[in-house]
């Protein structure tokens, strides 16, 4: 709920947002059954957050729930505000029961389309809404200006406690139950043995919508048809592409994509459809989540005009999409790809199993990058980072495998990790290339990847092993797409490029939950620069404690 805003003269561009978000147990129903879920407000997804590029925004976050609580705001930079980034045990310790935490950070240089969500264990399955940044006042887009904007929010439904799938699976070892449907905005539409009416996206003939598009989903990888129609791409994850036109959005969990969609076909109602990517043996929720697209002066009882969905394991169509993806790249917005590199990172991203005393197996599922499952802290790293405690984390963690092999060859070594809390550290403004190598270890997977407090280039990618002598060759250092969450490709490389401006403590991840949970993911610690403005902002008075 917007509480209130406050302008400033004219002459100042930025203005000051105030937010309560309230986080409470709420009954729903979906797929004919009822349950009690955590939300922001009552709401499934939850409030949109609305703001200007430089806005401050300021949000109280009150937890009213018997679980701790901390939010994301996903793809915000945080420059120098990295106490306000969400993730627990990285940069706060959670909100818990009964306490609230004050939120306030500027949109620095960020405008278009990305979201919020819960950043501690999996209660981002219901707690997520959008965030929509409007560019400065009498700032055009660098599109045509459309007739209206819909939000469009993609998630995951459990007919079971969410929190009870995950913590039973910890203690069993083994992996959490997928989910029970897929939704847009809350609603999964008519499935097997239970007609729901769904979402509706009514429009107009002739005009144009910006449509903007969030994956909030906690494991699943998203195709996005709309029969009949065509789509052009202008933006993802904030940030403005060079327009394209598809009939199929690849989307995976925590990016965003803005996209024009023109009525332009006969009055009537045509399928919206959502749908699963994966390319592998892994399991994965295979229901269709539906919605429609109906125009005005659509008579009722219209038959619905039907599209056909992607193959499941349609490797070429998310190959197609993301090659088509490529930063505008203007003089307004220039990609300020790094050209040099202080610090190349191989990073192996892998699956595996270590002994549990306490599992019925005597083993559990788990996770690594460079064969270095992370352990969380029970002391937040930005606090320990901040005030030199010592014990907390390391900052040793290795710039490539200790070992060496065919990461995506016949793997016949051991399948266990070693742990730790270890981070890599980096100088203020240094720049990193950083390749997300894929393994084939236990089984080869996609791995959609978000790094905090930054956006990066993704100028290359490929599939089997990276290749350091000719695979540079063939980056694009000129107008790659710039996003704060990739997809690594099952079996394969990406590499990304950024600049290290912000000081703090950054998680990277896996974005699909349970490889999360599994400890697929690691931190920078980012030293500051010369003076204030180059360095973290001292911790607030409210910070919760551990």
């Amino acid at each position: 709920m917007l509480l209130a805003t406050f302008m400033f003269p004219a002459l100042v561009e930025s203005a000051v947002r105030h937010y309560n978000f309230t986080v409470v147990m709420t009954n729903m129903t979906k797929l004919c059954a009822s349950k009690s879920i955590v939300t922001v407000n009552g709401k499934f997804p939850g409030p949109t957050l609305h703001a200007r590029e430089d806005d401050n925004v300021i949000v109280r976050v009150t937890n009213h729930v018997k679980y701790n609580v901390t939010i994301h705001w996903h793809g915000v930079r945080q420059l120098r505000t990295g106490w306000y980034d969400g993730p627990a045990y990285i940069t706060q310790c959670p909100i818990q029961p009964g306490q609230s935490y004050v939120y306030n950070f500027t949109l620095t240089g960020q405008r278009g389309t990305l979201l919020w969500h819960a950043h501690i264990s999996w209660l981002r399955a219901t707690v997520h809404g959008a965030i929509v940044i409007l560019p400065k006042r009498s700032v055009p887009y660098p599109f045509p200006k459309a007739d209206k904007e819909k939000i469009i929010v993609f998630g995951e439904w459990w007919k079971a406690d969410v929190e009870a799938v995950i913590n039973q699976a910890t203690q069993m070892g083994v992996a959490p139950n997928v989910s029970d449907a897929h939704t847009i905005n809350g609603h999964p539409g008519p499935v097997t043995n239970c007609t729901s009416q769904g979402f509706t996206l009514h429009v107009e003939s002739g005009k144009t919508y910006l449509l903007r598009i969030v994956n909030a989903a906690v494991n699943d990888e998203l195709f996005f048809k709309i029969a009949g129609h065509n789509l052009t791409v202008v933006e993802v994850d904030s940030s403005y592409t060079k327009p394209f036109k598809t009939d199929t959005i690849f989307i995976g969990p925590g990016q965003t994509t803005n996209a024009l969609l023109t009525a332009d076909k006969k009055i009537g109602k045509y399928l919206i459809t959502i749908s699963p990517f994966m390319d592998t043996i892994v399991a994965v929720n295979n229901v269709t989540g539906i919605a429609f697209l109906r125009y005005k002066g659509t008579v009722a009882f219209s038959s619905t005009t039907l599209t056909n969905v992607p193959a499941i394991n349609a490797t070429e169509v998310t190959n197609t999409f993301s090659d088509n993806l490529r930063s505008l790249n203007s003089k307004r917005y220039p990609a300020k790809v790094p050209l040099t590199v202080d610090h190349s990172l191989l990073l192996t991203m892998a699956v595996a199993v270590n002994p549990c005393a306490t599992c019925p197996n005597g083993t559990k599922v788990g996770a690594a990058m460079n064969n270095i499952s992370f352990v969380m802290p029970t002391t937040a790293l930005l606090q320990a980072h901040y005030y030199k405690i010592s014990g907390v984390f390391t900052d040793d963690f290795p710039a490539k495998p200790a070992i060496a092999f065919n990461y995506t060859g016949n793997y016949t070594g051991t399948l266990q990790t070693t742990n730790g809390t270890r981070l890599y550290r980096l100088a203020y403004n240094s720049t990193v290339q950083l390749v997300l190598q894929g393994t084939t270890i236990i089984a080869p997977e996609n791995h959609p990847t978000h790094l905090h407090g930054f956006n990066f280039f993704a100028v290359g990618k490929g599939s089997g092993n990276f290749d350091p002598n000719k695979d540079p060759q063939k980056f694009n250092l000129v107008d790659p797409v710039e996003r704060n969450t990739i997809s690594v490709p099952t079996a394969g490389w990406t590499a990304i490029r950024f600049r290290a401006d912000n000081p703090g403590v950054w998680f990277l991840h896996c974005h699909l939950e349970v490889h999360t949970s599994w400890g697929l993911k690691m931190a920078f610690v980012v030293d500051n620069g010369k003076g204030p403005n180059e360095s973290l902002i001292p911790p607030p008075s409210d910070l919760p404690t551990c």
